[in-house]
């Protein structure tokens, strides 16, 4: 799988013409499926967050809203309920998962219990495009920092990458760089720290930062 994992979504060209590159083709040829499953773990997050992704509205014009040739909903706490029979083929159909933010351990709870965690490695040319928590999640851990969901273990997650990312640097309060480095003293693995005009790629283990915006690296 390709990843392109935000902070905020594909907010400039330098992420935009990177995405294509991911691709292959333009975005207006492309399918995608949008998963909103992390947003159900925030406190921040409900009905109408979920719809504005989903319904592609304005303020998601940077992730669902960039003008897909097709746009579907793929929400992974259904999937245990309907077998893989069913919604293996949808995701190997699409072109593109949009993976949007909320609780990046309540996400990755649901793709270990869905299974679509198994089922990515045997996706080598689709591309993953996660937004804050939508990228977090394929992170090893995320700090206590950022678990939200009242039953998550701890602040572990999938690891298919060998490093964490501290999002939305500057664009809260609380994200700033002195709170960023106090994170990643507790993480014990290399950090991004990123604003919302930041992306990482990630394919066949290279990782190439794209930005119009600030990011730094924090060693582990």
């Amino acid at each position: 799988m390709k990843l392109l994992l935000t902070s905020g979504g594909v907010t400039n060209p330098s992420i935009r013409t990177a995405l294509e590159q991911l691709l292959g083709k333009p975005i207006s040829e492309c399918a995608a499926l949008v998963v909103p499953t992390a947003q159900w773990g925030h406190p921040m997050c409900g009905p109408t967050s979920v719809r504005g992704l989903v319904a592609a509205e304005p303020g998601f014009q940077h992730f669902s809203g960039l003008g897909w040739a097709s746009l579907g909903v793929l929400e992974l706490t259904a999937l245990p309920t309907i077998g893989a029979e069913r919604w293996v083929p949808w995701v190997r159909e699409a072109d593109v998962l949009l993976v949007d933010g909320g609780d990046a351990t309540y996400l990755a709870h649901w793709m270990r219990e869905s299974g679509l965690a198994d089922l990515l490695p045997s996706l080598p040319d689709t591309v993953w495009v996660g937004v804050s928590a939508g990228s977090m999640v394929m992170t090893p851990r995320i700090g206590s920092f950022f678990v939200e969901w009242p039953s998550a273990p701890d602040d572990r997650t999938l690891g298919v990458v060998d490093f964490s990312i501290f999002p939305h640097l500057d664009v809260f309060p609380t994200n700033t760089l002195a709170n960023a480095q106090r994170w990643a003293a507790e993480i014990g693995v290399p950090a991004y720290v990123m604003d919302d005009q930041t992306a990482i790629v990630v394919v066949d283990g290279t990782t190439e930062v794209v930005s119009e915006g600030q990011w730094t690296r924090i060693e582990g």
